[in-house]
C-alpha cells in the first residue's frame, strides 16, 4: 500500500460523529463497584471506603525508603530558583533522577523499576513537585501517560521486555495526542499512520508534547485509514524519537512551569514497525482513556503538595506579620483564608490517598474517583494559591528573586499561582472533566432509557426502552425518598469528641437529592440534556464535594484509630465539611436558579458582533498571525530542537 499523501486533509466530522467516537472509546461496562458512581445514583456506599483501605507493610517499607532518598536528592541537588530563572531543568538533575530510579517508580521490579504503589508514587510526586513543579510534570508525563503505563495495561510481553527496562533507567517518554486544531475532540485527529509493508508510515503534527523536547520514546496517537486487512481507526504507537523524519520544531514557553520540556513535534514519513503498535488498530482512544483512569491521579498529587506548602507559608508568615497590634492570622479576614487552606489541604490528601489505595487494590472501578480527584484538586489548589498570594499582600505579587534582592525571605508565592494554573487545563480541562464525569454519572440512566430519548431510534426501540426504564425506575425511585441520613444515630462510629456523623448524614441525604435532581432533569430535557452543560457541571461539582466530605471523614477516623493526630484530623474534617456543606447548598440552589438561558443569548450576540462597540477605546497588543498554526503534513522547515539527555 502507498504511504500517506503529502498534505492529507483534516477529517470533517459532525457533532454526532464526534460523540460516537468518544462514546466508543469509553469503558462500556461497570464490572466492579464504584463509590462515586453510587453517590451519583443516590447511594452512600460507605462500606466501599470504610474502614479506610491500607497498603501492605512491604509496600510501605519500600515506599518510605525511596521517599527518604528522594527527599535528600531534592534538598541537595534541586535548585528550584535556578530552574525558574533559566527555564530549564539541568541535565545533571535529570541524570540524577534516572540514577535514583525516579523514572521507574511505577515500573515493575522485574523490568528494573522500583515497583512503587500508586499511593507512594503520588507521595513522591508531591515531594518532588514541591521542590519544582516542572520536575513533577517531567516524571508524571513519563510514567502516568507516557510509554510505561499503556504498555503495562495493553502492551505485549515482547514490548514490555523491550521498552520498560529503558523507561525505568535511561529513556524519557512522552504522550502525543493533541494537535494544533484538535484538543478534546479526537475524532478530528489528522495525524495518519498508513500501513506500508511490515509497518506504518506516520505523517502529522503534534502540539503541547510534554517531555517531547527531551524524550527518547513517544506514545503517538494516529489515524489508520480503513482498508483491506486493516480495520483502521485511531491507533497508538511507540515511536523512537530519533527516527528519521521526527522533528521537534519548537520548545514552547508558558506562564508557569518554566522548566517544562514541552514542544511541537512533526512526523514526516516516519516508518514505525507493526511490532510497535500498542493494542489493535482503532483501540488508541480506549487505551488513552484507560491509561488516564489512574494517570490522572498524578496531578492532584502535586496539588496536595502545593496545598501543604501554601499552608506552611501562610502559617509562618501570618504569625510573623503584625497588623494593628496582633498577628494578621488573628484577624478574621485573614484567619478564614488560613482555615480554608488547612481544611482543604486535609480533604485533598484524603481524596488522593483514598483514590490511590483503591487503585492499588483494584477492587473498585475508580474512573469517576480519579476524574473527580483531578477536577477537585486542580480547582481547589488554584484557590488556595490565590488565597496565599492575598495573605502575603504585595509580597505575594513580588517575585522570589526580588524579595531576596532586598533582604527578605524568597517565597515564590506568585510562582506557585502561575504553576498551578495549568492544572485546570492539563489532562482534560475543567469544562471537559465536567462533561466526562457527567456522562459517567448518568450512565445508569442512559443504559435503561437511552433509546427513549434518542431521536434516531424507531418507535419499537423506544417502546422497549420505555418498558425497561419503567422497571428500573419503579425499583430505584422509591429508594430516594428516605435513607440513613434521616436517622439521628446513623454513622455514630464517627463521633469521638468531635462529631462527624452529621456530615455523613448530610452526604447521604444530598446524594439522594442529587439523584432526584438528575432524574428530574433527564425527564424534563430528555435528548437536550447533553446541551445543559451548566446544569451538568453543577451536578458534578456537588458530587465532588460529597466525595471529598466522605473521604475527609474516613481519613479522620483512620488517623484517630491509629493514634496519629486523630483529634486534629477530626477538627480539620469537621471544618472542611462545614465549608463544603455551604458550597453544596449553593450549588443545589443554582441548579434551578441561574442565568444559563440569559448567558446563551448574550453569547449569541457577542459572536454576532452586537457588542463590538464595547471593545472600543483599547489597543490590542496581539500580532496579526493566525489563530491556529498551519499543521499541514510535509517535511519540516525548522531546526530540530530535540535535546536528549544522556
Amino acid at each position: 500500500m502507498s504511504a500517506a499523501p503529502e498534505s492529507p486533509s483534516r477529517p470533517t466530522v459532525t457533532e454526532r460523529e464526534a460523540r460516537r467516537v468518544a462514546e466508543a472509546a469509553r469503558e462500556q461496562d461497570w464490572r466492579k463497584p464504584s463509590f462515586a458512581k453510587e453517590l451519583f445514583l443516590g447511594r452512600l456506599r460507605l462500606d466501599l471506603v470504610h474502614p479506610h483501605p491500607l497498603p501492605a507493610d512491604e509496600d510501605v517499607q519500600r515506599g518510605e525508603e525511596f521517599l527518604a532518598k528522594l527527599r535528600d536528592f531534592c534538598e541537595t541537588k534541586i535548585d528550584g530558583a535556578l530552574i525558574e530563572r533559566e527555564a530549564r531543568i539541568p541535565d545533571e538533575v535529570i541524570t540524577g533522577l534516572k540514577e535514583l530510579g525516579a523514572f521507574g517508580m511505577k515500573i515493575d521490579t522485574k523490568y528494573g523499576g522500583l515497583g512503587l504503589t500508586q499511593v507512594y508514587y503520588n507521595k513522591a510526586l508531591a515531594l518532588v513537585g514541591s521542590a519544582n513543579p516542572a520536575i513533577g510534570a517531567l516524571l508524571s508525563a513519563h510514567q502516568s501517560i507516557g510509554v510505561p503505563q499503556p504498555l503495562k495495561l495493553f502492551g505485549t510481553r515482547e514490548q514490555q521486555e523491550t521498552f520498560l527496562p529503558r523507561c525505568a533507567r535511561t529513556d524519557i517518554s512522552a504522550f502525543l495526542l493533541t494537535e494544533p486544531d484538535v484538543g478534546s475532540d479526537p475524532a478530528r485527529l489528522a495525524t495518519t499512520a498508513v500501513p506500508e509493508g511490515d509497518g506504518y508510515v506516520l505523517d502529522g503534527v503534534k502540539l503541547w508534547t510534554t517531555n517531547g523536547v527531551v524524550a527518547d520514546l513517544l506514545v503517538v496517537m494516529a489515524r489508520v485509514p480503513k482498508s483491506e486487512g486493516h480495520r483502521g481507526g485511531i491507533t497508538a504507537f511507540v515511536v523512537e524519537a530519533s527516527s528519521e523524519g521526527v522533528t521537534v520544531e519548537n520548545r514552547n514557553a508558558f506562564m508557569g512551569l518554566r522548566g517544562l520540556e514541552n514542544g511541537v513535534t512533526r512526523f514526516h514519513r516516519v516508518r514505525v514497525p507493526a511490532s510497535h503498535r500498542i493494542g489493535e488498530e482503532g483501540q488508541g482512544l480506549k487505551i488513552a482513556l484507560t491509561t488516564l483512569n489512574t494517570g490522572r491521579l498524578s496531578l492532584p498529587a502535586m496539588c496536595v503538595g502545593s496545598g501543604k506548602w501554601c499552608l506552611k507559608i501562610a502559617r509562618e508568615w501570618s504569625a510573623a506579620r503584625e497588623q494593628w497590634g496582633k498577628p494578621v492570622a488573628l484577624h478574621e479576614a485573614v484567619g478564614s483564608k488560613i482555615a480554608f487552606i488547612a481544611a482543604t489541604t486535609f480533604a485533598l490528601e484524603a481524596v488522593l490517598d483514598l483514590s490511590s489505595q483503591m487503585a492499588d487494590e483494584d477492587r473498585n472501578d475508580i474512573r469517576i474517583e480519579a476524574a473527580l480527584a483531578k477536577l477537585y484538586g486542580s480547582e481547589m489548589a488554584w484557590l488556595m494559591a490565590d488565597e496565599l498570594v492575598q495573605i502575603r499582600g504585595g509580597r505575594g505579587f513580588e517575585t522570589a528573586d526580588s524579595l531576596r534582592a532586598r533582604g527578605e525571605r524568597a517565597v515564590p508565592a506568585e510562582q506557585i499561582l502561575r504553576d498551578l494554573r495549568i492544572n485546570r487545563i492539563f489532562e482534560g480541562s475543567t469544562e471537559i472533566m465536567h462533561l466526562l464525569i457527567a456522562r459517567e454519572a448518568v450512565d445508569a440512566h442512559l443504559s435503561v432509557a437511552g433509546d427513549l430519548i434518542d431521536p434516531d431510534k424507531s418507535l419499537g426501540d423506544k417502546a422497549r426502552a420505555g418498558a425497561n426504564a419503567g422497571v428500573f425506575y419503579a425499583k430505584w425511585l422509591p429508594k430516594l425518598v428516605a435513607g440513613p441520613g434521616q436517622l439521628p444515630g446513623a454513622y455514630s462510629e464517627f463521633k469521638h469528641g468531635i462529631d462527624l456523623s452529621p456530615h455523613l448524614r448530610h452526604v447521604e441525604r444530598s446524594a439522594r437529592k442529587l439523584a432526584r435532581c438528575t432524574f428530574y432533569a433527564m425527564s424534563r430535557w430528555q435528548g437536550r440534556m447533553e446541551t445543559k452543560q451548566g446544569f451538568l457541571s453543577r451536578i458534578v461539582d456537588i458530587g465532588a464535594e460529597l466525595f471529598a466530605m466522605s473521604a475527609a471523614c474516613v481519613r479522620a477516623e483512620l488517623l484517630r484509630s491509629r493514634g496519629d493526630h486523630g483529634r486534629e484530623a477530626y477538627q480539620l474534617a469537621d471544618a472542611f465539611c462545614h465549608q463544603a456543606r455551604i458550597r453544596v447548598e449553593e450549588l443545589f440552589a443554582r441548579l434551578w436558579t441561574n442565568t444559563d438561558d440569559l448567558d446563551r443569548k448574550v453569547v449569541t450576540n457577542v459572536l454576532a458582533g452586537s457588542y463590538e462597540w464595547l471593545e472600543q477605546g483599547i489597543i490590542d497588543p496581539s500580532d496579526d498571525g493566525p489563530w491556529i498554526a498551519d499543521a499541514t503534513s510535509g517535511p519540516s522547515t525548522h531546526d530540530n530542537v530535540h535535546r536528549p539527555i544522556r
